[in-house]
């Protein structure tokens, strides 16, 4: 499979994900520049983290206005896969590809810690391969991560099981006190209804290694490569 990741002026964890995809997984990955026109075959994209154009105005309203993001959306809509980590996830809301918002984190601080995950789906590409309850060590680093949105859309996200990730306390309980940012039931991360969008606040590049205090990142990216195997399979 080939993997796509989207270098905006800002993104600082580029290189993370590359190494991620090409050293610790032995895929084939490429940088592309966010001037540029979406080109080329790829089986999932990934939008970074960092801070996309100074993070002025607002966390990735700027950023997906980039000319590589008309061709993200239709790489979207057409089934392809996307993954936007920490401010790709806030680029992935801004263009609507997702619901919801990212806001300033409740205690208006920047946070950067590891957190407990909870795996709540595991019907989507990114979480196939891991076990519906599992338990993820992935950290954070961000100011503005609290996942928002209306009491409609919250409702829209239960009923079809669109909620991938929650924090949660070493127990695995969506407790309060394991909610780093104060995001709105404990959310973490969101896939699209089609489940081929999904977007996350914690890094699983900076979890893909023991070296690192923990692989379990690893999980999402080969939950994807899995799943776009089996597609590739099935179509021949």
């Amino acid at each position: 499979m080939r993997w796509g990741v989207i270098v905006f002026p800002g993104s600082c964890d580029d290189q993370d994900v590359f190494d991620c995809l090409k050293n610790e997984m032995g895929q084939k990955v490429q940088f592309l520049w966010h001037k540029d026109e979406l080109a080329g075959r790829f089986d999932c994209l990934v939008l970074p983290g960092g801070f996309s154009y100074g993070d002025y105005l607002r966390c990735g309203a700027m950023a997906r206005f980039s000319p590589i993001m008309g061709g993200v959306v239709k790489f979207a809509q057409s089934g392809g896969l996307v993954l936007g980590i920490c401010n790709g996830f806030q680029i992935l809301c801004e263009s609507g590809l997702l619901p919801g918002a990212l806001v300033r984190n409740s205690n208006l601080q920047f946070i950067c810690e590891p957190v407990h995950l909870r795996v709540e789906e595991t019907d989507a590409p990114f979480s196939r391969e891991m076990k519906k309850g599992q338990l993820l060590k992935i950290p954070i680093k961000h100011g503005e991560g609290c996942y928002f949105a209306d009491s409609a859309t919250l409702e829209r996200l239960q009923k079809n099981r669109q909620v991938l990730l929650r924090y949660v306390d070493a127990k695995g309980k969506p407790a309060a006190a394991a909610n780093p940012n104060g995001s709105l039931d404990n959310i973490a991360g969101i896939c699209n209804e089609k489940r081929n969008v999904f977007g996350l606040m914690p890094h699983p590049e900076d979890a893909c290694s023991k070296l690192l205090g923990s692989d379990d990142g690893l999980k999402i990216f080969s939950s994807i490569a899995a799943a776009c195997v089996e597609r590739e399979t099935r179509h021949g």
